[in-house]
């Protein structure tokens, strides 16, 4: 399939999603969100599929909402209908990201703003160059934080830095927001793929089936007690002591050789 907005790849196991407005900074406009939904249940669905890295093209990762189309909107150029129809499939598109099996990296090229932020806090790891910053910027256009920012930040940096980036809205840098946690790794612009695939390179080629279920167990531990979060981890043993993973890797530990990994 083909998209307007959006570049798919996929090499050997890893799927590359690039968000492709770069005159908009990638904001999500037009088609986008619709597309990025789409692919990124595609790549979910993949079974050769094993790692996600969302990126954007251009200068930018993400300026968020697209201002230009909500401006025509409010002068009266553009249906309000077009607006309308943008929290499902924001929601969506959020959603998917969570439910998905495979691990998700995004690779922050530049400014994430506002909602496009959020889609990188969105994913499970981040890997930033220094070109890039971050910034709750919904409080500037007097608007409320979506994408699931007041989900995902408080979490992340904790509620009082959360309250002061929401509150003010002001852009951080990449080095901040690695100091405060948000970043995996800080890297210069021309590292920035390079560390993105190595990592993305060490998941694809670890057990699909213990990583999935990793993924399962973190999200939803978070939200349960100690009892519950024990039982999951038993259940997902379980599940994982009858896979042939599990046979390859304890005879690859045994035979000290590095395991090869089927995803079954």
């Amino acid at each position: 399939m083909s998209y307007q907005f959006l570049l798919y790849g996929h090499t050997d196991g890893i799927v590359t999603l690039t968000l492709n407005r770069p005159d908009r900074l990638n904001a999500l406009g037009d088609t986008l969100r619709e597309e990025l939904y789409e692919a990124m249940s595609r790549a979910s669905d993949d079974p050769e599929a094993r790692v996600i890295v969302l990126t954007g093209a251009g200068r930018g990762f993400c300026a968020g909402g697209d201002m230009k189309a909500a401006h025509e909107v409010q002068e009266g150029r553009m249906e309000r209908a077009l607006l309308d129809r943008v929290a499902p499939i924001r929601d969506k598109v959020v959603l998917a990201m969570r439910d998905s099996p495979k691990p998700i990296i995004a690779a922050v090229n530049g400014p994430a703003a506002g909602a496009g932020m959020n889609l990188a806090l969105a994913c499970d790891m981040r890997i930033a160059s220094t070109a890039a910053r971050f910034g709750q910027t919904f409080v500037k256009r007097g608007l409320h934080v979506d994408w699931g920012g007041t989900y995902f930040l408080p979490r992340l940096v904790g509620m009082a830095k959360a309250c002061e980036l929401i509150f003010t809205g002001e852009m951080i840098s990449a080095e901040e927001a690695y100091a405060l946690g948000l970043l995996n790794k800080l890297v210069s612009p021309e590292e920035l793929m390079p560390a993105t695939y190595e990592l993305a390179r060490k998941l694809a080629d670890g057990p699909p089936i213990s990583i999935r279920l990793a993924k399962r167990a973190l999200y939803h531990n978070q939200d349960v007690e100690l009892r519950a979060a024990l039982e999951f981890e038993t259940f997902a043993q379980n599940v994982c002591r009858e896979t042939e993973d599990a046979r390859e890797g304890i005879r690859a530990f045994v035979e000290k050789r590095p395991p090869r990994f089927q995803g079954r």
